[in-house]
């Protein structure tokens, strides 16, 4: 039991850091909870949500590829936004988890959602928190992002966008925390992955979600305003939407208490 650190090969190329955190007891065992994190983070991302998920259920948080102790991705590479969930199906299977619950936060809630639509033989319930469901408005900002990466370092390009992602609640020592953990990204991995993100729209897949569903968002947040993540929420047959009160689009960071706790008590009345 506790915690630890695995690399699982999905690809000749690839090999996923995993997160597993083992805390249960064999007589009370719930699914597994797989946790995806956004653009620039690893699994530690969820390190605050962990306690409220690890007595009662494995808790997997991979380094989603180039990213974290994962294998660092070339800037040359192309990235397919499918490609990255295919990961995610080759690290259930090298773990022999047959069906699990997943959370994303950011882009790895776009991610789970797209898991759940097109895996829902692999998924039970599925929370995006803080997940747009298409990115493609990042058309503009993306090569910026790019040109400011490979011009001034990953560093100086996390500190200057911080504000819109984090909003204004954390402490100092926080948004260090959070800065430090960001810059730790490779500059080739961003290159590749930036160059991914505005394509990436599930919108279409939405409507095909047969696995309850939890959104979270935030009355301020900068990737989309409550009535336009509604609006979307809405497509996905029988779903729930929760709204915090905050400017931070990353409510997973910023909220992580209340945010585990909802989606924990959201995976507890599916898993009744």
């Amino acid at each position: 039991m506790g915690s630890e650190l695995r690399k699982i090969g999905v690809g000749e190329d690839c090999e996923l850091a995993v997160r597993i955190d083992d805390y249960l007891l064999p007589w009370d065992i719930k699914p597994p909870v797989v946790m995806l994190h956004g653009l620039a983070e690893s699994g530690e991302a969820f390190r605050r949500w962990v306690p409220y998920f690890a007595t009662h259920h494995l808790v997997v948080r991979p380094d989603l590829r180039g990213y974290g102790d994962s294998t660092p991705m070339q800037g040359t590479y192309a990235y397919r936004f499918a490609g990255l969930g295919d990961d995610i199906i080759r690290m259930l299977d090298a773990l022999k988890l047959d069906r699990v619950f997943l959370v994303g936060g950011k882009i790895g809630g776009t991610l789970a959602m797209h898991l759940t639509a097109k895996h829902p033989d692999r998924v039970i319930a599925v929370a995006a928190v803080g997940a747009p469901a298409s990115l493609t408005s990042f058309n503009e900002r993306a090569p910026t992002w790019r040109k400011q990466i490979r011009e001034q370092g990953v560093e100086p390009w996390v500190r200057e966008t911080t504000a819109g992602r984090l909003g204004s609640s954390l402490p100092p020592a926080a948004l260090d925390w959070w800065i430090k953990l960001m810059s730790k990204t490779k500059a080739s991995t961003l290159e590749a992955f930036l160059q991914m993100v505005p394509t990436v729209d599930v919108t279409d897949e939405l409507p095909s979600i047969k696995r309850p569903t939890l959104v979270i968002t935030t009355t301020g947040s900068g990737l989309g305003d409550v009535a336009s993540v509604k609006a979307w929420q809405e497509t996905i047959p029988g779903s729930k939407l929760e709204v915090l009160p905050g400017d931070s689009y990353h409510v997973a960071a910023t909220d992580p208490d209340a945010c585990a706790q909802k989606v924990r008590a959201f995976f507890d009345r599916v898993a009744t």
